[in-house]
């Protein structure tokens, strides 16, 4: 079996592996420490929790034991999707480079640029950054990438999926062609392989067995849930979400629970920190600081439900975490083994549940054609009856049902003949006045116009409406329409002694 002490490190490097009580390397170290100290290029495949970051972290420090940094130009550069994982990246760094000379700088956003600064102009060694921040910097001429000697992609895929591609091209024109170049990606899709092809040169490829089961020590369950009404589903998502944390008790010492949004992490963290859980969330919108003192504060213990998107799920190590729920089942089938890697580290054992919905069914089947094998249904603690704060929570939508059905269509029904009864009395004693007018002197003044009878079938449909109007009913009553349209009144006809004698 081979050992770190026969990987060629620097003396340094290997004392600083031995104190932090590392003894053998994983496949993936084994096989791509080598190359790497060679000076080759090295394309890793491999799924978090495998040790990848070591694999590149031992061979850089070797190689960067000799040398000095100048100022504004790093020596080499570590990109990273996401804060959490570029702080960790640091800390591995910090551990095995503590009996070497060498300088380090993180740039994340989230913290002022003056200090990040004042590291980047003593000059650094080790560079480890996210893109956005990273080419910021750059833009404003406090950064030079012609000296880099090293250059580390890593989760490549991740990058793919937050839209950081451009960003990795735009920093590979950036550097000199001659670096060295280590990739790590846990997927190979079709813009990867061709971003590997372009900017690699005969990379040694380390493929370690796809994780495609989670390790035998997490213990897996799914819940399906059919809410009884649509409007109703998140609601009792979050009840059913309580009663499974209550029925594990007090084995479930700390937790992540993944959601698919943002939005949802910030609900569900609310919804349990209202019934007495201590629960903090923790995505990408959140300010760097507060991300900071959530995760610190999980990993000491002091908070116990850390409510997470999957900008967690990828490389953090936070070694005692005893359940991971999935309050929502990932879109990719990949997510489900990230999220549950959370759990069940080092031998540890774990738990893993997860919350299916009808909609969520057919990324369930491709989750399990993943794993190559059925995850175990387990029964749903809330069948039997609701919990109190389900109750709680549940209880204003009857004063909502309740309220709706106040104006029935029998009420509107009874009172519309009442309106309508009264117009006619009102129309039935007119007509007997204005019949006699009309039809007489029309004749006998003015040529009778054209179209002097209404339409059939507008009388008709005249008739046929509910609500009627006056010159309907007066249609029906005298024959001759007195309106203003097409139609010339008679009263309009008479000459003004004729009116002066009426």
């Amino acid at each position: 079996m081979t050992k770190f002490s026969d990987l060629n490190l620097n003396p340094k490097v290997l004392k600083a592996v031995e104190d932090a009580g590392y003894e053998t390397p994983t496949p993936i170290q084994a096989a791509a420490i080598p190359p790497a100290l060679e000076g080759r290029d090295v394309l890793g495949i491999a799924q978090t929790g495998t040790g990848k970051t070591a694999s590149f972290t031992l061979p850089m420090l070797s190689l960067l034991a000799r040398g000095r940094a100048r100022a504004r130009m790093p020596r080499s550069l570590v990109l990273c999707p996401t804060r959490e994982l570029a702080a960790q990246v640091a800390e591995n760094f910090e551990t095995y480079s503590k009996h070497l000379k060498l300088t380090k700088a993180l740039l994340i956003g989230g913290v002022s640029f003056k200090e990040q600064d004042k590291l980047i102009d003593k000059g650094v060694d080790v560079l480890i950054a996210t893109p956005g921040r990273l080419l910021d910097h750059f833009e404003r001429g406090k950064l030079l990438l012609t000296g880099v000697q090293i250059m580390v992609v890593d989760e490549a895929d991740r990058m793919l999926d937050m839209g950081f591609i451009p960003d990795i091209e735009r920093i590979f024109s950036l550097t000199p062609f001659t670096r060295q170049t280590l990739f790590y990606s846990a997927t190979m899709a079709p813009e990867i392989e061709r971003i590997t092809n372009t900017f690699l040169s005969s990379p040694v490829r380390v493929e370690v067995a796809r994780q495609a089961t989670a390790s035998e020590t997490i213990e897996q369950g799914v819940v399906m849930l059919k809410a009884s009404r649509r409007d109703r589903e998140a609601t009792e998502k979050r009840n059913l979400l309580r009663a499974l944390i209550d029925r594990e008790g007090d084995k479930c010492t700390n937790a992540i629970v993944f959601c698919n949004r943002k939005v949802d992490v910030d609900i569900v963290a609310k919804s349990l920190t209202k019934y007495g859980y201590d629960a903090a969330p923790i995505h990408g919108d959140l300010d760097q600081s507060q991300r900071t003192r959530t995760l610190d504060g999980f990993r000491a213990g002091d908070l116990r439900f850390l409510i997470a998107s999957d900008v967690a799920a990828r490389g953090l190590d936070v070694p005692a975490v005893s359940h991971v729920f999935n309050f929502d089942v990932p879109s990719h089938a990949e997510d489900y083994v990230h999220r549950i890697g959370r759990t069940g580290r080092a031998g540890r054992d774990g738990k893993a549940l997860m919350i299916c919905i009808p909609r969520d069914e057919k990324n369930l089947g491709a989750i399990e054609d993943l794993l190559q094998k059925p995850i175990p249904r387990i029964d749903n603690p809330l069948q039997s009856g609701a919990a109190p704060e389900a109750e709680t929570e549940a209880a204003p939508a009857p004063e909502k049902k309740a309220a709706k059905p106040r104006i029935s269509r029998r009420s509107k029904k009874s009172e519309e003949p009442k309106p309508d009864a009264a117009v006619a009395n009102a129309d039935a004693a007119a007509k007997p006045q204005e019949a006699p007018e009309a039809p007489v002197t029309a004749k006998e003044a003015t040529p009778e116009p054209q179209h002097a009878t209404p339409k059939p079938e507008r009388k008709e449909r005249t008739s046929r409406r509910g609500g009627g109007s006056d010159r309907g009913r007066q249609d029906q009553g005298g024959g001759k329409v007195t309106g203003m349209g097409d139609h010339l009144p008679g009263f309009i006809a008479l000459s003004f002694d004729e009116r002066r004698t009426r």
